[in-house]
């Protein structure tokens, strides 16, 4: 197995991010591909930043980071923006609030309700 900082422009922050997303090596990253991979780190905490998206994008596909322009960086915008959508955790209803506050409740792990 590969390390993750063995493609390029990916390093050592970035392999962190995927450690604690439980993606250990390069070839378990492609397999994934980039918008799985993606939600994996934002569902895992990291926090979501374009730039760092589409430089995944770029790196699985042996492109420089900055190598993407135009209509091409407009439908990663758009795909980037889909997933932070997805990943991001549904508010807590008022009566979950008061719950939690109290201690009755935990909150919520992912997108559902109590």
């Amino acid at each position: 197995m590969s390390a993750i900082s063995s493609i390029k422009n990916l390093g050592p922050a970035y392999e962190r991010e995927c450690a604690k997303a439980g993606i250990y090596s390069a070839e378990e990253l492609r397999a994934l591909g980039p918008d799985a991979t993606y939600a994996k780190l934002l569902k895992t905490g990291t926090k979501p930043h374009f730039i760092g998206y589409y430089v995944l994008v770029m790196a699985l596909q042996g492109r420089p980071w900055n190598d993407c322009k135009g209509d091409e960086k407009k439908q990663l915008r758009a795909r980037f923006d889909a997933l932070k959508a997805q990943t991001q955790k549904a508010p807590m209803s008022e009566l979950e609030e008061m719950l939690n506050i109290i201690g009755v409740v935990e909150k919520p792990t992912d997108n559902r309700h109590i």
